[in-house]
């Protein structure tokens, strides 16, 4: 995700890292099929994993970009009942492929239609053109964008960084045609540290996805413990997480990033400790599994809201570097999520219960997002906020 992040903000672009982690994917999957002992198995599923690292990263950067603040909430938590159906369907391909070679290669072929049937028909993002200095670009994507939305751009209209249109507003004429290309600007998630800005929201988006993370993983992961049918439980987690995303959606707009935020994680914590009193036999088995689904349907909201908010909250030149190590994070808690499951009892649901109370008190330290623009520059974003 960190490194990804970094080459999607800087030389691959967008569309260019989306590629490539797709292209990984495809290949490092199929040849794990083949491994020829348990050493290769392991290097081989870390590669996967490496690739697989950037493909959500990549991919919700690119949907949400070229959106205008008012629809990006709504098109941003769209993006994900394809996640969730992925997992659904999973259980299924799962079903019939018992064989872990055979499942292997059934779980790499849609990568393969990915760059096939979807990939040549994506447009690079305008804002990443845009911070380049690649304006022709830039500007050939929105005149596209326009046109297959029934508008046309006037003829004179040119784009412009937020830090150059704060100068132009201030009285300092810096316009300039929208043919001339200009040099590009760069960042790096050092520039996010020094800034005292973008350093306490990026400490803060870590230690919520870590959180959050330890909390989905673990819900998803805990079904060896809930002693019922591994393929329905799965199937019924991922099914359990599409209404959290529509109710998400539709509140996103009205009551803005950090409430929702605050709200889903305190949901789904509250539920967690529900769990964590419930018995595992009998009727009592059933409520546990309940409060697991209640519990991942909050935490699902959160999970892919936390991919909106931490976008919004950091500039164009280095969102997706930030949102690469806010992703970090998470895959760290991904990686704890299984030694707190495997304790078994009710223990787990205890600890996802904390995770999600200390995330929703982290979430109130951010600021919220609501309808402000998604600033380019460093700069920008600075002006912007102490405006």
């Amino acid at each position: 995700a960190g490194v990804f992040g970094h080459l999607s903000d800087s030389k691959l672009g967008r569309k260019g890292s989306l590629t490539a982690v797709c292209i990984l994917n495809a290949i490092f999957g199929c040849l794990t099929s083949l491994a020829p002992d348990y050493s290769t198995y392991l290097l081989l599923r870390f590669v996967t994993g490496f690739s697989t690292g950037g493909v959500g990263l990549c991919s919700f950067v690119l949907a949400t970009e070229p959106v205008g603040p008012t629809k990006r909430g709504v098109a941003g938590m769209s993006t994900f009942y394809f996640f969730s159906t992925g997992i659904a369907l999973l259980s299924g391909i799962a079903y019939i492929f018992p064989s872990w070679r055979a499942l292997y290669v059934a779980s790499s072929i849609p990568s393969i239609l990915f760059l096939v049937l979807v990939v040549p028909f994506i447009s690079e993002s305008p804002r990443w053109y845009l911070v380049r200095g690649k304006m022709n670009e830039a500007m050939k994507i929105m005149r596209t964008i326009a046109n297959a939305n029934g508008h046309h751009l006037p003829d004179g209209v040119s784009l412009a960084l937020d830090d150059e249109a704060n100068d132009a507003s201030n009285g300092n004429q810096i316009w300039k045609a929208a043919t001339v290309e200009k040099e590009a600007i760069s960042g790096s998630i050092v520039d996010v540290i020094r800034s005292p800005i973008t350093r306490i929201r990026l400490f803060l988006a870590v230690g919520i996805n870590f959180t959050c993370s330890v909390v989905y993983y673990g819900l998803s992961l805990n079904v060896v413990n809930l002693e019922t049918n591994l393929y329905l439980t799965v199937l019924l987690n991922a099914v359990a997480e599409m209404p959290a995303f529509t109710i998400t959606a539709v509140l996103l707009d009205k009551f803005g990033r950090k409430p929702l935020a605050i709200g889903t994680q305190w949901f789904s914590a509250i539920f967690c400790f529900m769990g964590s009193l419930t018995g595992n036999v009998g009727i009592s088995k059933v409520i546990r599994m309940c409060c697991g689904l209640l519990g991942i349907f909050g935490m699902a909201g959160t999970y892919n809201l936390l991919f909106i908010y931490t976008a919004e909250l950091f500039p164009t030149v280095v969102r997706n570097a930030a949102l690469g190590c806010a992703t970090q994070a998470a895959q760290m808690g991904a990686i704890l999520a299984p030694f707190v499951v495997i304790l078994g009892g009710g223990f787990p649901f205890l600890v996802f219960g904390v995770c999600g109370l200390i995330g929703g008190m982290l979430a109130s330290y951010l600021p919220e997002t609501l309808n402000k623009p998604l600033y380019d520059t460093m700069t920008g974003l600075e002006e912007g906020e102490l405006a």
